[in-house]
């Protein structure tokens, strides 16, 4: 079955579902990009989730909430945090990446992660790493174009991608200054 292309009120859904449930997770891979306005398309929506078996109870949760059909089987590989969890038995695909090429740990990546509206994203060095040390012919075709939309979007931004953790420092500077 063909299933439509990826849509940001899907990842809405979805953020909103595991904030509700305190699920730890960034946004990862081209749906990832697309969250941060790159011009492409993906069938599925990429999810790069903190490794727990609490997280993954959450996001069981979470998913079930809004949709998804999550046996037996599916549940104890998603608590068990199995490097790639792929679930198409719900309103739309999803994708866990528990192992992402190209990225150490979740904690390092959720260091530099964005904050986007409700979306936790990872950063674009990140979504640009992960598709570089995959190896796969799609990834390693769309990389140009993705390196491309990164120099225009620290440029539009003036600097650098910043992290989450530097906005909360930053945050918590300015509350006791």
């Amino acid at each position: 079955m063909n299933r439509p292309q990826f849509q940001s009120n899907q990842a809405e859904e979805l953020a909103r579902a595991f904030c509700e449930q305190g699920v730890e997770y960034l946004f990862l891979g081209k749906s990832g990009a697309i969250l941060l306005g790159y011009p492409g398309t993906t069938q599925d929506v990429d999810v790069f989730p903190a490794r727990s078996p609490d997280n993954g109870r959450r996001m069981v949760t979470a998913l079930r909430k809004i949709g998804f059909d999550i046996g037996p089987e599916l549940e104890r590989d998603i608590i068990a945090s199995r490097d790639f969890v792929q679930i198409k038995s719900g309103p739309f695909d999803v994708d866990l990446v528990f192992a992402p090429d190209g990225i150490s740990s979740f904690q390092e990546a959720a260091s530099r992660g964005l904050t986007v509206g409700l979306f936790r994203v990872a950063n674009l060095r990140d979504i640009i790493a992960s598709k570089r040390a995959s190896g796969r012919q799609k990834d390693l075709i769309e990389l140009p174009l993705l390196e491309s939309f990164r120099q225009e979007y620290e440029k539009r931004n003036a600097q650098p991608l910043r992290s989450s953790a530097e906005i909360s420092r930053n945050r918590t500077k300015e509350r006791t200054d």
